[in-house]
């Protein structure tokens, strides 16, 4: 019989696989609990068991989606940590594997942001989790200048939210102008220059 733990972690991967879909296709405020419990194959009670609300389901997404991309580059960094450029590349080339979710991601994400800007506690929560992930991806940057002995001539937190202001942006003129503008094409072109702008070797 399998171990409760691993049924509950199995239950609330399925709960958010089903919301994934969902959502990309209702909307945050059109898809309700039932559409995601009848995606997933469960009932109210094995939801409300694993998540208080679709805010909080939401930001479990958020975290899921930040933990593999943080975990990904940080499989990178023992061969590359000392090689920025190529390191940049390697980050830029996991999000461009990812282009086949974007478009579902992209929904939900801003959908869920103009919730946030109407809703004081979902704005607190949403922040609260984005910090966090600005946070662990500072930490990787600073790993990555100090291997490769550079130095940022601004704070690595700004630098990290203008690497993400650009990917987000990027991210939306990719889906409505796929042609003119491929997945990943502004990332690979402007932020090697911005990193070359931002950065130089210490003495």
């Amino acid at each position: 019989m399998e171990p409760p733990k691993r049924r509950r972690s199995a239950t609330r991967a399925r709960l958010l696989e089903g919301a994934l879909e969902v959502f990309a296709e209702r909307g945050f405020h059109g898809a309700s609990v039932e559409d995601i419990c009848d995606r997933a194959g469960f009932t109210r009670g094995a939801f409300y068991s694993n998540f208080g609300s679709k805010d909080e389901l939401v930001l479990a997404l958020f975290q899921a989606t930040t933990d593999r991309l943080l975990e990904q580059i940080g499989a990178l960094l023992p061969d590359l940590a000392n090689q920025p450029g190529t390191l940049l590349d390697a980050v830029l080339g996991l999000l461009d594997e990812a282009a086949l979710d974007q478009r579902q991601w992209h929904l939900i994400s801003t959908e869920f942001t103009l919730h946030a800007l109407r809703s004081p506690e979902a704005a607190e929560a949403l922040n609260r989790q984005r910090g966090m992930f600005r946070d662990q991806l500072t930490r990787l940057v600073e790993e990555i200048t100090a291997a490769g002995d550079l130095q940022l001539s601004v704070p690595p937190e700004q630098f990290v939210r203008l690497v993400i202001a650009l990917h987000e942006g990027a991210r939306s003129q990719t889906l409505l102008e796929p042609a003119a503008v491929p997945a990943g094409s502004l990332e690979r072109t402007f932020l090697p220059m911005v990193l070359n702008a931002v950065s130089r070797r210490q003495v």
